[in-house]
């Protein structure tokens, strides 16, 4: 389901209400959700005199004097302009099309720039973030690849970061499944980070807190992993470090009362550090979409449909449930090595498999 917000008077005056006190430099997001309910609406916030400022817990004078500030307000007016002119959605916290499942964090963004078709996402929404180390294995991306393309066959809704790595490669897979992957950046969504990502960007949807334009920052990634966990009932850690900002996404989802998954790795490496930490403190030890399935009550990922094959064929193909080694696969179908590798060719050319460092998976 796509939302459109309405595009009533009173819908674009509270907007841009918010919109002016997202610009005041005082105020942060807790500040202008105080505001709002304080008075009712941002409007009403913004038409209020010092005295009924003053009122507002957790204000302080130099906030209160600030708000309602010619500046914010020419800055808000140029923004919508911006965003009309350029195919950009506002969301504005309260008014329709917000995703009720921000309300889990206690700073929602007031507003949020949105490209492309966005899905609904009530408070717990069939979404799955999957997040994970820019410098993964060839192993993890092949598995990520795997585990987001069956999830989005399963209609659920992958939730990622777009960076380099394991975001790449789900929301690829997600878009190669012809489904909806929505990618939360850490810059403006007409400025996509990294540039190599835009032609994947364009059969997307991007959103982002932050204002057209804006470049990518070092402390704007941390920032937005909280949506990340936020928009999805779980997030997947496929491979990072201890501290990384995949951590912070799964410490952020277990702060909304999400469920953790994480996929274990190799001993001794540390992009499996953070993974084996997260399960031994009780993350769901994930091995294919199945297990995300299973544990979310969700049900089970439809069968792909399949050209006709050879006995063998279906054989191996039956077999790469999770990337795996010549030898495994020679051991799990019994075929000798020449058969083997035969049938790995055949579903190979027909686009049903893949060899990435040295195992076999699933496309």
């Amino acid at each position: 389901m796509t939302i459109h917000a309405p595009a009533s008077s009173e819908h674009t005056a509270e907007l841009l209400a918010l919109l002016t006190l997202r610009f005041t430099p005082q105020l942060g997001p807790r500040r202008i959700e105080s505001l709002r309910r304080h008075f009712g609406s941002a409007q009403d916030a913004l038409g209020a005199g010092l005295g009924a400022l003053r009122e507002v817990p957790g204000l302080d004078m130099k906030s209160v004097a600030a708000i309602g500030s010619a500046k914010a307000a020419e800055q808000a007016r140029s923004e919508l302009q911006k965003a009309d002119d350029a195919g950009v959605l506002l969301l504005g916290r309260s008014l329709c099309g917000y995703p009720d499942a921000l309300e889990a964090l206690g700073d929602p963004p007031p507003v949020l720039w949105v490209l492309g078709d966005f899905p609904d996402f009530p408070a717990v929404p069939r979404a799955l973030g999957i997040v994970g180390t820019r410098a993964a294995s060839p192993h993890a991306l092949q598995l990520t690849r795997q585990i987001a393309g069956d999830l989005s066959r399963a209609d659920v809704v992958v939730v990622s970061g777009l960076a380099r790595g394991i975001d790449t490669a789900a929301h690829t897979a997600a878009v190669d499944a012809g489904a909806v992957t929505v990618g939360v950046l850490g810059s403006g969504v007409n400025h996509i980070y990294p540039s190599e990502n835009v032609p994947l960007a364009r059969r997307m949807t991007v959103i982002s807190e932050y204002p057209l334009g804006t470049p990518p920052a070092q402390h704007h990634f941390p920032t937005r992993n909280r949506l990340i966990a936020a928009l999805s009932a779980g997030s997947l850690v496929v491979e990072g470090e201890l501290k990384s900002g995949s951590m912070i996404t799964a410490t952020h989802a277990l702060e909304c009362g999400r469920t953790v998954f994480a996929v274990p790795g190799r001993a001794g490496d540390p992009r499996a550090a953070g993974p084996h930490r997260l399960i031994r403190e009780g993350g769901v030890l994930t091995e294919s979409a199945q297990d995300i399935l299973d544990e979310l009550g969700w049900g089970s990922a439809p069968a792909q449909p399949l050209p006709d094959l050879l006995p063998e064929q279906a054989r191996v193909y039956a077999a790469l449930t999770a990337p795996t080694t010549l030898d495994d696969l020679q051991a799990a179908t019994g075929l000798a090595l020449p058969e083997l590798q035969t049938a790995l060719l055949m579903l190979q050319l027909q686009g049903l498999a893949e060899e990435t460092g040295g195992r076999w998976g699933r496309r």
